[in-house]
This record gives structure tokens, sequence and C-alpha cells, in this order.
């Protein structure tokens, strides 16, 4: 039996209609924050001596990602942020087994429509620097003053800067280019959230694209309400680095859905 880490990786149909759905589609789009979900699954269960293939029963863990809306009834919810495009659209669910979730926002999302959420916030990205301290990226990359990571769908505003990486590069590549990188700034809010993991500065800049609803919900759920973006490169750079999270792993890790794998209390000394 396996459990499904539910992730968001489409191919998109290269001419639009039921025929596009029938061709040929582009390869996966490959966005890094929506692909950091099963490594890290994966990864906290090597930990504990579990193998991710061997689970206890089947179902689906839905963790990292603002992919609420691809949520099902009976799914396992883990570290998931609801999409502020979304916010008004249909989620198709009425039970779901809800451990943690990416921040107060989204907490509220689900409540109003009758779900039972703990008050364990965080974005599962944040154990990335746990699980592959920074120091493990050491003469990897060349070390960067800068490196400028936009959401996926502002990436031709920042493609010509000299700092810009793309956020479909490799995952592996992207998480050593910022763990080598001084400070990181971008509208990717998995930029920032893997920075803060390493304990790197990074400033946050406003999406031309996305609402502010998970970026607030991100921040709020590391206890920084009064984050400020940035509207461009050179005006984050002036701001400097966002306040790092005041944040345990701790209650995360806790609240990791190990019964799925037979484990019913994690050892405390995962780390």
């Amino acid at each position: 039996m396996a459990v499904d880490i539910v992730h968001w990786n489409p191919r998109k149909p290269r001419i639009r209609g039921p025929l596009g759905w029938l061709l040929p589609k582009y390869p996966p789009v490959n966005n890094f924050g929506d692909l950091l979900g099963p490594p890290i699954v994966r990864e906290m269960l090597r930990r504990r001596g579990l193998d991710y293939e061997k689970a206890s029963s089947e179902g689906r863990l839905v963790a990292v990602g603002s992919i609420m809306r691809m949520a099902r009834d009976g799914d396992v919810v883990w570290g998931t942020g609801v999409n502020g495009k979304s916010t008004a659209l249909p989620h198709e669910f009425s039970n779901l087994d809800v451990r943690a979730v990416r921040g107060p926002l989204t907490a509220q999302f689900l409540r109003d429509r009758g779900i039972d959420v703990p008050d364990v916030y965080g974005d599962p990205g944040l154990l990335v620097g746990w699980l592959w301290p920074r120091e493990s990226f050491d003469g990897t990359m060349k070390r960067r003053a800068l490196t400028v990571i936009p959401n996926l769908h502002d990436v031709d505003r920042y493609k010509d800067h000299p700092g810009f990486w793309h956020p479909c590069s490799p995952l592996s590549q992207t998480i050593a280019r910022i763990a080598t990188s001084d400070f990181v700034v971008g509208s990717s809010l998995h930029a920032v959230v893997l920075a803060d993991s390493f304990g790197i500065g990074s400033r946050l800049i406003r999406s031309a694209h996305e609402p502010p609803f998970k970026y607030e919900d991100y921040y709020r759920g590391t206890g920084r309400a009064s984050f400020k973006m940035a509207s461009d490169v050179d005006e984050a750079l002036a701001m400097g680095g966002e306040e790092l999270p005041g944040w345990s792993p701790d209650e995360l890790v806790r609240a990791f859905p190990w019964d799925l794998w037979s484990l019913t209390e994690p050892n405390r000394n995962l780390w």
C-alpha cells in the first residue's frame, strides 16, 4: 500500500479545446515550490527508519503548496494552504483530516466550512533547512550575494536581472542556489520559505499576478503579521531582510501523519 502525496505539477495542452487533451502535451510545469512535498515527506520517513512504499493504509496526503482546492473528502492535510485566487471557487470536500495548515487565513477558510483545524501552523518547506542543513551545500554552487526568484507568473518581469533564477529550474539546484545565497528576494513564496528555513535574509516582492492571501497566511503563521512587501528588487535591497521567523519545527513535526506509516509516537529527537 502507498500514500499519494498530492502536489500540483500539470502538463498543459499545446492547443486549446478538446483536441488539446488528446495530443502530446507540454512537459510538466516543474515549479520548484510545488515539488517540495514528496521529497520532504520521504526524508521525514527515512529519518525514522520508515519506508514510504510501506504505508499502513492507502490514502492521500495534501502537503506543501497552495493546493487546498485539490483536496478530497478523507484526505490528510499537513501544512497546505489556500490559494487567494481560489477562495471564491468551489472546494469539493466536507470532511478532511487536518493535522496542520500553512497559516491562520487557511485555518479560518476551512473552519468557515465546518472543518476542524488545530492551531498548528507552518509551511513544511520550513523544514528543508533542518532536513538538509545549509552547510551541506557548501561547494555545490558558487556563493551568490543575491538571488532573485519570481513567482512562476512573474518570470518575464525579472528574467533579465543578473541575479535571476528561474523557479522551474531543477528542484535540487534551486534548493542549492538558495542555500548558497546571501540574500533572496522575489515573489516566489517558497523562495522566501526556503530562505527562512536556512536562516538567510529575504524580502518578498509584491506579485503582479498573485493575490496577497498566501503570503499573508505564511507570514502570520510564522508570527510576522507586520511583514512588508517591496515593489521591486531595488526597493527589496533597500529594505533589507524581513525579520526571521520565531518558529520551531517541533509542532509541525509532531503533527506529521506518522500514523499513515504505523508510527503513533514519533521520536522527539528526530533531528
